[in-house]
């Protein structure tokens, strides 16, 4: 496993459209964090993101887990707090030698990018859509030029999320609490972002920060060193 490379997915949980806002903002607030350490970022589709940078995989892997937010949304008329939340997967990029996929398990569909990248992606088929069939995992590629490329990607995509699944039965079978702290599965949640008391809390480690804009705008260095430090003692 390659440390200096990890792939970012997230996804809108319960809160309705709010729960797909705030996984946009939680998007934002790792690339702008990249960006501070001067890793640099790739857009595999609209809410998943690879990384390259030194490190990156090792300090990211916290962030894995369920992310809780309490705010008064914008479509909100009566100045009611909801609350949403939204799931980060923390995934490595696996070689394709240490996860063998079978072509029989998969079905494919190529379409046509709604997104950006030029005429070429909006009017070719080029974005691919990957089902495997076994586990029910589906993943996408839109942003590449070319079909084959997307399909790359979509593969490496599928690789990891395949990872993650067998790391998840596995410290389910050995049964061991300790074993899953700090590798947050999406399951975990593992932070609150209440928005009225400006606070971010940390449920692994009962910490909280008090300067909660500041971290969604992607400074966040502290959270992670605090993290990397208390959770791997």
């Amino acid at each position: 496993m390659n440390s200096d490379i990890a792939i970012i997915e997230l996804r809108g949980g319960t809160g309705g459209d709010e729960a797909k806002i705030w996984a946009a903002d939680l998007l934002r607030m790792y690339l702008r964090y990249c960006s501070f350490l001067g890793w640099k970022i790739e857009q595999l589709n609209d809410l998943t993101i690879k990384i390259k940078g030194l490190g990156c995989f090792t300090k990211l892997a916290y962030e894995a887990g369920t992310h809780r937010v309490q705010r008064i949304p914008t479509t909100e008329r009566n100045g009611r707090i909801h609350t949403s939340t939204a799931t980060v997967a923390v995934l490595p990029e696996i070689p394709e030698n240490e996860i063998d996929i079978r072509s029989d398990d998969l079905t494919l569909e190529f379409f046509r990018s709604g997104g950006k990248g030029g005429q070429n992606v909006n009017k070719v088929s080029s974005a691919v859509r990957i089902r495997h069939n076994p586990s029910g995992i589906v993943v996408t590629a839109q942003t590449e030029r070319d079909q084959f490329q997307n399909r790359q990607v979509a593969l490496s995509l599928l690789r990891g999320r395949l990872w993650e699944m067998e790391m998840l039965k596995r410290e389910k079978m050995l049964g061991d609490a300790r074993s899953i702290i700090g590798r947050g599965m999406r399951a975990e949640k593992i932070r609150t972002y209440n928005y009225p008391q400006n606070r971010v809390t940390d449920h692994r480690i009962n910490k909280s920060w008090h300067n909660l804009e500041d971290i969604l705008d992607g400074k966040m260095q502290k959270v992670t060193e605090t993290l990397m430090s208390q959770l791997t003692a």
